[in-house]
């Protein structure tokens, strides 16, 4: 399996890095943030995906879906990470769904959450 090039497109864009900072750039891979993140941040995970499989030969792409959840200290600025890192990969995938805002419980922090649907060249 390949996994979406999500990073390095988010961390090649000015309007996510200036919410997420750089070194580090607060876009993490999930179970991989820091128990307490400083500002705005972001976890991605991979939730389905498959092979293009054909009848003779090996696949050379694979399909995959990434939950994208985006969580701040205000809604406000949940939401303006969430809409900058859909617009750095409208360009390299499809922004599938909006899975919905809340609020933990636990920490406090602001989600906004999306799916992406992601083609990658293995």
């Amino acid at each position: 399996m390949k996994y979406p090039p999500i990073f390095q497109v988010a961390a090649a864009d000015p309007a996510v890095t200036a919410l997420l900072g750089t070194n580090p750039t607060r876009l993490y891979l999930f179970g991989m943030a820091p128990d307490n993140p400083a500002g705005t941040y972001c976890v991605w995970q991979i939730i389905n995906g498959s092979p293009d499989n054909y009848l003779a030969g090996r696949p050379d792409v694979e399909s995959h879906t990434v939950q994208v959840d985006v969580y701040g200290a205000t809604a406000a600025e949940a939401r303006a990470a969430g809409q900058a890192l859909e617009y750095a990969v409208e360009l390299s995938a499809s922004v599938a769904s909006y899975n919905g805002e809340n609020r933990d419980t636990e920490t406090g922090r602001y989600r906004y959450s999306f799916s992406v649907d992601w083609i990658v060249r293995r």
